[in-house]
């Protein structure tokens, strides 16, 4: 489980395909003498396991399933990639419940500067598109953010400077691809919604 509070912005080193899967090499500031091997880490907001490391890297491995369902695939060498580490029990929660199980791949579709403030617009495929709530939050590329607005498969965030300068927001453009996932909170209450076990006159007794 994760936070959304993005701790390095680390750059792809070395990126080894084999067929439908492979394996990912990143260059990081973080302390990677205090993790370990098996260890989990998110790479865009995709939850991945280290299997190697050095002073200065450390590998991933990459499933058939995380390529099919992230934008990890669209990865090159010097890339940036943002990374954050499991959330503990002790820590404070500072941005949302993150999972790292990646919903879909999102399209940037416009980015505009207001003043001191970045907008980005962004496209989702329709599956994510009933899970986005005004003022609700949403996992772009792992970072924590607030949708701003939301309508027919489109939302909107405004970026703060901090945020844009210590993520790789700041190298995004028109048309790159970013992996979304939408609060896990709104995904349980729309299974339950589509069972008919929730409605409108449900109760906590019902449960």
């Amino acid at each position: 489980m994760f936070t959304g509070l993005i701790e390095d912005v680390g750059e792809v080193y070395r990126w080894q395909m084999r067929k439908r899967a492979g394996t990912l090499t990143l260059s990081t500031r973080l302390p990677l003498g205090e993790m370990s091997l098996g260890a989990s880490i998110a790479v865009n907001g995709a939850c991945l396991t280290i299997v190697g490391k050095t002073n200065d890297r450390f590998a991933v491995d990459v499933s058939p399933e995380t390529l099919e369902r992230t934008s990890l695939k669209k990865l090159r060498r010097g890339h940036l990639v943002n990374l954050e580490r499991p959330l503990r029990l002790s820590d404070r929660l500072g941005g949302h419940l993150v999972t790292g199980h990646v919903d879909g791949v999102g399209v940037v579709k416009e980015i505009k500067k207001r003043g001191k403030f970045t907008f980005f617009l962004f496209q989702v495929p329709a599956s994510i598109d009933p899970l986005l709530v005004p003022k609700g939050s949403v996992a772009v590329d792992g970072i924590s953010l607030t949708v701003n607005e939301c309508e027919k498969q489109r939302f909107s965030v405004a970026i703060i400077p901090y945020t844009l300068r210590h993520t790789n927001l700041l190298g995004r453009r028109v048309g790159d691809k970013v992996n979304i996932e939408a609060d896990i909170i709104g995904k349980y209450v729309q299974r339950l919604l589509a069972s008919g076990r929730l409605t409108k006159d449900s109760s906590c007794a019902d449960f």
